[in-house]
């Protein structure tokens, strides 16, 4: 096996873990009936918008995570990195995720897999395929040797995907009904 095989190979794990988790919560939504009342947070009028305002704060923390991981990679070129932009980089994607767990639990939990049109069946696809990417980059992070392009691929992917599923509930949420 040639290196550059080697090193794609040890993301085989990572990406049938990841797989089964996005499968597990499709399966465990599609089949859960909506319970719809998780959890109470006082001052907010229905959980929709207490949804909607925890994704608005995943994407400030999700913008704070590309600035910083352009920052890491020298993609803005006139800023040197300081010393603590890794620090800022781990914290900010870990509270990003942290704030998206209740969000993720309400979605499973409270609703249930939808798919009553083409919006709500893309976001339970997303939001599905969010905690899949998520765990693959995860996991990606403990395996050593591994090809310079794949963090960044799997940072991106994750990105990309959570900035569509927040696209696709909290910005639709603001801007239809809020």
């Amino acid at each position: 096996m040639s290196d550059a095989a080697a090193k794609n190979a040890r993301l085989l794990t990572p990406i049938l873990i990841g797989a089964l988790v996005s499968v597990v919560l499709g399966v465990y939504g599609g089949m859960h009936k909506g319970d719809s009342i998780v959890f109470h947070i006082s001052g907010f009028a229905d959980l929709a918008l207490v949804k909607s305002w925890l994704a608005a704060v995943v994407a400030f923390f999700v913008l704070v995570q590309l600035a910083s991981a352009l920052v890491m990679y020298g993609r803005i070129r006139r800023i040197t990195a300081p010393r603590w932009i890794g620090t800022l980089h781990r914290w900010s994607g870990r509270i990003a995720f942290f704030v998206a767990v209740p969000v993720g639990v309400f979605c499973l939990y409270g609703i249930g897999f939808q798919h009553y049109d083409t919006r709500v069946l893309l976001h339970s696809l997303l939001g599905c395929l969010f905690f899949g990417v998520f765990t693959i980059k995860m996991l990606a992070l403990t395996r050593s040797g591994l090809a310079g392009w794949v963090l960044p691929l799997l940072g991106g992917l994750v990105f990309t995907v959570l900035v569509a599923t927040i696209l696709t509930s909290a910005a639709w949420y603001f801007t239809t009904i809020g």
